[in-house]
C-alpha cells in the first residue's frame, strides 16, 4: 500500500550579509512566510516522478534512483538529494512527488534550497529516515554544491531550517553559532522581485568565489575573515584587481552586519535603512553583482521614501528589499512599481 509524506520549508531574505557566508563571515537572514511544499507518495519500482506547478521547465521529469546524472535543470536538486541519500546508506525507494511553490523561484530568495529541505522531509516521514535538521541543512547543501554545481555557502539552508518569519538570525558561518534578533515593530521590509533572471548567474556566483579563494591564498589565510581585523588599506594594497575589490566588499559587510544588528537593538530605522544601501553600493561597484534592473529599483524606492533599499541574494538579477516605516511597505513597492515594468511585490516582511 502506498504511503505519503508533505514537507514544506521556507525561503528567506537577507537582511544584510551577502556573499559572506562562503567567506566564513556573517549573515543575518530572515525566514519568509512564502516557500515550497513537497507532496511525496511511495512507488513499487526505483523511479522517483516530480511534477510542479511553478513556472520552470521541466514541469514533469522522471529519473532512476541509482542513476542520477545532471541535466542542468532545477531537477538536479532532487537528484543530489537522492544520491547522497543513497551514498550515506540511507534507504530510498521510488516516489511519486508534487511541488509546489508560492516563492518565486530564481527571485534570489532561497528557493533550490527551501525545495531540497522540503524534499528531505517528505522523504524522511516517508522512508522513516529520521532526518534531523543538522543533517538536512549537510545533504541539501551538498546536493546544491557538489551535485547541482552551484558553489553557494550555507547561507540558505541554515535560514531555511532554522529561520523565523518575525525575527532575524545572526549566523557566523565560521562555525554556525546563531541567535535570533528581533525585528523592531517601527519598519518593515517590501521584497520586490525585478522579475529578470540571468542565464550566467550560477557561473557569476561561482566565479565570485574562486575571486575570494585566490584572494586568500594571495593573503596567505584560509579564508576572507581571519582579515576582518587588519588594516583594510593595507590588505587591499597587496592584492591584484578586482580581487582588492572583492576583499573590500567582503570585509566592509562583515562589519556592516555588526553594525545592523547595534541598529537593531537600539531600534535606530534610520541607521540600519543607510547601511543596507551601502551593502547594494559594495554589492554594486566592488563586488560588481548587481545589474541595471536591481540598481533601477534601488533608486526608485529611494525617491519612494525607503528608508534604505539593496539587492538580496546572490544577485544577477532576481530581487530588491526595502524598508519602510511599519505599515508602509506596500504603498512604497506601488509607487516604485509604477515607474518599473515587470516587477512585483513578493512579500512584506514580518
Amino acid at each position: 500500500m502506498a504511503r505519503r509524506a508533505i514537507g514544506r520549508a521556507p525561503g528567506r531574505i537577507n537582511l544584510i550579509g551577502e556573499h559572506t557566508d562562503y567567506n566564513d563571515g556573517l549573515v543575518l537572514p530572515v525566514a519568509l512566510r512564502l516557500g515550497v511544499t513537497v507532496d511525496a507518495e511511495s512507488r513499487e519500482d526505483r523511479i522517483a516522478h516530480l511534477t510542479t506547478d511553478a513556472a520552470v521547465s521541466p514541469r514533469d521529469a522522471s529519473y532512476e534512483l541509482g542513476s542520477e546524472s545532471r541535466d542542468g535543470t532545477w531537477v538536479d536538486r532532487a537528484r543530489g538529494v537522492t544520491a547522497i541519500l543513497a551514498r550515506q546508506g540511507l534507504r530510498v525507494s521510488g516516489f511519486d512527488a508534487e511541488i509546489t511553490a508560492d516563492l518565486p523561484l530564481g527571485a534570489g530568495l532561497g528557493s533550490s534550497a527551501a525545495f531540497a529541505i522540503a524534499l528531505l522531509r517528505s522523504l524522511s516521514d516517508l522512508f522513516d529516515l529520521a532526518l534531523d535538521d543538522a543533517t538536512c541543512v549537510r545533504i541539501a547543501h551538498s546536493a546544491e554544491t557538489d551535485f547541482a554545481g552551484a558553489r553557494a555557502g550555507f547561507l540558505d539552508q541554515l535560514a531555511s531550517v532554522y529561520g523565523h518569519a518575525n525575527e532575524a538570525l545572526l549566523i557566523d558561518m565560521r562555525d554556525q553559532a546563531m541567535r535570533t534578533i528581533p525585528l523592531p515593530s517601527t519598519v518593515e521590509l517590501a521584497v520586490i522581485d525585478s522579475g529578470t533572471r540571468h542565464e550566467h548567474a550560477t557561473g557569476g556566483y561561482n566565479q565570485r568565489r574562486e575571486e575570494c579563494e585566490d584572494a586568500a591564498r594571495h593573503l596567505g589565510v584560509a579564508s576572507l575573515r581571519e582579515v576582518d581585523e587588519r588594516p583594510l588599506d593595507t590588505i587591499l594594497e597587496r592584492l591584484p584587481s578586482p580581487l582588492d575589490r572583492r576583499v573590500r566588499h567582503v570585509v566592509t559587510e562583515n562589519s556592516r552586519v555588526r553594525k545592523a544588528v547595534a541598529a537593531l537593538g537600539a531600534n535606530d530605522d534610520a541607521r540600519l535603512g543607510a547601511l543596507l544601501s551601502a551593502s547594494h553600493r559594495s554589492l554594486r561597484d566592488d563586488y560588481e553583482v548587481s545589474t541595471p534592473e536591481l540598481d533601477r529599483l534601488v533608486e526608485l524606492a529611494a525617491a519612494a521614501g525607503a528608508l534604505g533599499a539593496r539587492l538580496v541574494g546572490g544577485g544577477f538579477g532576481g530581487s530588491i528589499i526595502a524598508l519602510a516605516q511599519r505599515g508602509g511597505a506596500k504603498d512604497l513597492a506601488t509607487r516604485v512599481l509604477r515607474s518599473y515594468e515587470g516587477g512585483h511585490l513578493v512579500a512584506v516582511v514580518p
